[in-house]
């Protein structure tokens, strides 16, 4: 048997062999529509949410959106507004496709706490000891913006996967990053952020990565970065499995989650959402000088990206919500324990995350006591998050409700359907 083929051989006993997600005592319902009242809505109120949705796309701020909003395990609106494609007059369609991007993130967090249970490591364990391209990392000191070069001083403490998990390692990210120093130094060395047609894989580009400086010592800021990607590299490496592969039997296929990819299949690109920017005031298909629009259904198709490659649908990423506010069971599959998921909801940064009323768990951001106070929110431990592309939900354990409004624009636009969609559903509440 030659090399490939004992890998391949290895590979498969490793995936055979892992725990799978066990059968749940209980079992809820799966998520199904059914009218407001029944879920304790306002017919009449929950009518604003599309009347809204309407005027904005009709006003031309926003090209198209879909709505969902669930409560207590009813879809109680679901619905699309405006055009999926101006290059081809289609309109959206509620069961289309979108880049949700930085929702990958607690989704790749998800599976990282799975293996967690499986007792294989620490959150406190240093990533070196799993992926050792990360022993002795350096904190960025100088750097020339003529060519590029920098030095740096030696980390003082290692980077922890609770910091990957939190946005707390100094890593940074790429081109979107905030320090422009650090946004040449990645483009210099070819990192991948989240997005390529080209033959990539996770082990090159996390290796690559690893080469890179921090912004600051591990564990003392709050900084967006590309830990989710390196904890994607991470699962390949605990679980044996690559890691598209464990997110689809090990999450997407026991969820129902039968529309989420890293690269959509062909009998479904045509239910992609396009992404548009405005140009003169006009909604525009984005060229691929600004950005590659065909990376979820053409290339190499290598790239699995923890922290933003994912494609869904707002009815399987409400079902990936709705697992979380089941306690981490779905369907009577259960992914997480209760308890896990009482972890990932506690405040992981201190003081460090710097959105009023919020604080950062190890997947979402979550409202505080405090954050109640703010309006419009929710109730305290509302978790939620966004993607690039203008996608957003929020799940509140407390009521008991979803909401995912999913867009694909790209560049400045005043869009104000965030807050007001959020608004609108908890106004909604009538019970």
């Amino acid at each position: 048997m030659n090399r490939i083929a004992l890998l391949a051989a290895a590979l498969l006993m490793t995936a055979l062999a892992a725990p799978a997600q066990t059968p749940a005592v209980r079992r809820s319902p799966m998520l199904a529509e059914g009218s407001p009242e029944s879920a304790g809505m306002s017919p009449q109120r929950m009518a604003r949410i599309g009347q809204m949705c309407e005027e904005e796309t009709a006003a031309g701020r926003v090209p198209g959106m879909v709505a969902l909003v669930a409560r207590k395990g009813k879809i109680v609106h679901w619905k699309a507004y405006g055009m999926a494609d101006p290059g081809t007059g289609r309109k959206l369609r509620r069961d289309d496709i979108f880049r949700i991007a930085s929702q990958t993130k607690a989704i790749t967090a998800t599976a990282v706490m799975m293996l967690w249970e499986e007792g294989r490591f620490r959150l406190d364990d240093p990533i070196a000891n799993y992926l050792p391209e990360f022993r002795n990392m350096q904190i960025l000191r100088d750097f020339s913006p003529q060519d590029t070069t920098w030095t740096g001083v030696p980390a003082q403490q290692a980077i922890t996967i609770r910091h990957l998990l939190t946005h707390t390692s100094g890593i940074g990210y790429g081109a979107i990053d905030s320090d422009e120093r650090m946004r040449m130094i990645y483009r210099k060395a070819g990192i991948i952020d989240a997005w390529t047609t080209e033959p990539v894989t996770l082990a090159d580009n996390i290796k690559r990565l690893a080469a890179m400086p921090l912004h600051f010592e591990p564990g003392t800021r709050y900084s967006y970065s590309e830990g989710l990607d390196v904890l994607g590299y991470f699962v390949e490496v605990i679980s044996g499995m690559p890691f598209d592969q464990f997110l689809k039997t090990r999450i997407f296929d026991p969820l129902g989650m039968a529309d989420t990819y890293f690269y959509v299949p062909a009998e479904k690109a045509g239910r992609l959402a396009a992404v548009q920017y405005r140009d003169n005031g006009v909604w525009t298909r984005m060229p691929a000088a600004l950005f590659n629009p065909d990376f979820p259904v053409s290339g190499a198709k290598t790239y699995f990206s923890g922290g933003g490659g994912l494609c869904s649908t707002v009815k399987d990423y409400a079902i990936f919500l709705q697992m979380y506010l089941n306690g981490g069971e779905y369907n009577g599959t259960r992914l997480l324990s209760r308890t896990t998921v009482e972890t990932i909801m506690r405040n992981q940064t201190g003081d460090l995350f710097e959105n009023p009323g919020q604080y950062y768990g190890l997947a979402f951001g979550v409202v505080a006591p405090e954050g109640q106070a703010i309006g419009g929110l929710g109730s305290p431990g509302t978790f939620d998050w966004g993607g690039f592309f203008n996608t957003l939900y929020f799940a509140d354990p407390r009521e008991q409700v979803i909401g995912l409004l999913f867009k694909q624009t790209i560049g400045p636009i005043d869009d104000q359907t965030g807050w007001k969609f959020r608004q609108l559903v908890f106004q909604a509440i009538d019970d």
